[in-house]
């Protein structure tokens, strides 16, 4: 009798190690996101209703491309941690009733056929399997310091991969009984119970994507996919270039705020909002990247509203709807051109308060300053200059 088989992805995961703007799971890998690699490989093998995506639905954006032309099943919201993502998956499969299910970490978009096909045989005989690969290195154990206590023997020893398979209703029941405890995998919850959970032949292709290095290794066996070599429906990037230019003069008081830093001045800058020149033009270069207009069209000074408003708001709005794009910020740099005040104690702070608003990595933005060698009206101390340039990534579909 044929076994009736489901798949919960779990991409609710923020994906920090990953030092992106954008969750891994929606990384592009081969101009294809790693979810949707992931969705490709299970729809071959089940029907598209028994497949839940668990997600966060800061995500929707992203999700919504990811998924570009097929019709899923809801997404499904996940939990504060991976383990409360599964049940809620889970759950969402009751009234299915799958015999077998298959949970998967949307890092692994090179998950293979016949992983898949192995792990579904072996659970004619077991209540769970998991692919696994044999541990290569030397393996040793030490002590708080450092300190070598022993070498451990590798010969048993396996690295777990996804998807792990399960009966239905055993895992169910067991995610059920450890709710609000946490392991570090799905097989170590029947493992609790003493219930077998045997390992099959998983792939080196199958690794998880945890940090940017790892996207290089994923092209490699991308090279030789003939799935993703005639996939037609690819979503690839093209990359945008924003600049962007402000000024304020000073007004009396006894600091400014620079892309969101407080520096002390015998003066502030004057404007409607807090006048914070770094971020409004780096708001524009952002707008500019995607052809959105400049702040000035989405923030009139004549409206109240945005009287001494923080200059980070601006920011947001230009960086939401760069996400609702499906886009993601490459790069910014920001100069910022004054005789006082002295910019260079601060840039530290300012590149780490920009990376913050923006939600990137701060090595992807430079801060930097420069004078007018004491000409024209920064020369003269009479207010600051700004200049900003974005690169920005669209997806081409």
């Amino acid at each position: 009798m044929t076994k009736k088989i489901a798949v919960v992805i779990v991409a609710a995961g923020s994906g920090n190690r990953f030092g992106d703007p954008i969750p891994k799971q929606y990384h592009l890998l081969g101009g294809k996101p790693l979810l949707r690699h992931c969705i490709d490989s299970f729809i071959r093998h089940m029907p598209i209703e028994l497949i839940r995506v668990v997600y966060n639905p800061d995500h929707q954006d992203w999700y919504n491309t990811a998924i570009s032309g097929m019709s899923l099943p809801n997404p499904v919201v996940g939990g504060a941690t991976r383990q409360q993502s599964v049940l809620n998956g889970l759950k969402s499969l009751e009234s299915e009733n799958p015999d077998y299910v298959l949970i998967h970490d949307a890092a692994r978009p090179g998950i293979s056929d016949d992983v898949i096909t192995r792990v579904v045989a072996a659970l004619a005989n077991h209540h769970g399997a998991i692919p696994t690969l044999p541990v290569l290195d030397t393996i040793k154990q030490t002590d708080n310091n450092g300190v070598i206590d022993r070498t451990v023997s590798r010969e048993q020893l396996h690295r777990a991969q996804t998807p792990q398979g399960f009966r239905y209703e055993t895992i169910l029941d067991a995610h059920r009984q450890f709710e609000g405890r946490e392991f570090t995998d799905d097989a170590a919850l029947l493992e609790q119970l003493h219930l077998d959970v045997v390992c099959v032949e998983g792939a080196v292709t199958n690794d998880k994507i945890t940090r940017r290095d790892d996207i290089g290794r994923a092209r490699d066996w991308l090279k030789n996919d003939p799935e993703t070599k005639e996939d037609t429906n690819m979503i690839r990037e093209e990359f945008r270039t924003g600049t962007g230019f402000d000024v304020h003069r000073f007004a009396p008081g006894d600091h400014c705020i620079l892309c969101g830093v407080n520096v002390p001045h015998s003066a502030r800058l004057d404007g409607h909002s807090d006048a914070d020149v770094g971020l409004h033009t780096l708001t524009d270069a952002l707008l500019g990247a995607i052809g959105a207009g400049d702040i000035g069209q989405h923030f009139p000074p004549s409206d109240m509203k945005w009287k001494g408003a923080a200059s980070d708001q601006f920011v947001h709005h230009a960086v939401n709807l760069i996400r609702e794009r499906g886009g993601r910020i490459v790069n910014v740099d920001i100069t910022l051109i004054c005789e006082r005040p002295k910019i260079g104690p601060h840039t530290s702070a300012m590149r780490a308060k920009v990376a913050e608003i923006l939600g990137i990595d701060v090595e992807r933005v430079n801060v930097k300053a420069t004078t007018t060698e004491q000409l024209g009206f920064t020369g003269r101390a009479e207010g600051i200059a700004a200049q900003a340039a974005v690169s920005v990534a669209l997806p081409v579909t």
